[in-house]
């Protein structure tokens, strides 16, 4: 049996803004074709954890870049898979429903961890064929370990450990 896909945002999960600089969560700023990124020290090791129940994607506009950058700052263990989006699919749908959909089919189990869900992603998610799990996460705080725990008890309820 397959492994659920976790699909994973990066902007407002990995690399947080919007803190308060004067008391900047843990964590460290890091180039990224230029441009500074505030990376959560904790989002490697949430990462790596999350591997173990899920088949992990980057769900995020870095597409590609994502993998210049993030497994050697955070210390992963190669590249993920990426979703790549069409710029020019505007209309109802949030604007990365048709590539989530191209790629995980309309029944796998899906999480996806994103700062931007919205009413689009709900309604999506509750009429989805295949159990769908949406964690919102603050964009000045990322990914948390209470999120990291959700999701491992969630993933267990498809892939239970032996």
């Amino acid at each position: 049996m397959k492994k659920p896909l976790l699909l994973i945002d990066i902007d407002g999960v990995i690399s947080l803004f919007g803190f308060d600089p004067a008391q900047p969560p843990e964590g460290r700023f890091e180039m990224v074709d230029g441009i500074a990124h505030f990376l959560s020290s904790a989002a490697g090791e949430h990462l790596r954890e999350l591997s173990v129940a899920y088949e992990c994607i980057w769900c995020s506009g870095w597409e590609e870049k994502a993998n210049e950058y993030l497994p050697r700052a955070l210390s992963l263990p190669g590249p993920l898979p990426h979703l790549t989006f069409s710029r020019s699919q505007l209309g109802t749908d949030h604007w990365k429903l048709p590539a989530i959909d191209a790629y995980a089919g309309r029944s796998r189990p899906l999480a996806w961890v994103d700062d931007d869900h919205d009413d689009r992603c709900a309604a999506w998610a509750a009429e989805r064929a295949g159990p769908t799990l949406l964690i919102r996460t603050d964009p000045a705080v990322g990914l948390t370990a209470e999120q990291v725990a959700e999701l491992v008890r969630w993933a267990r309820t498809f892939s239970p450990e032996p």
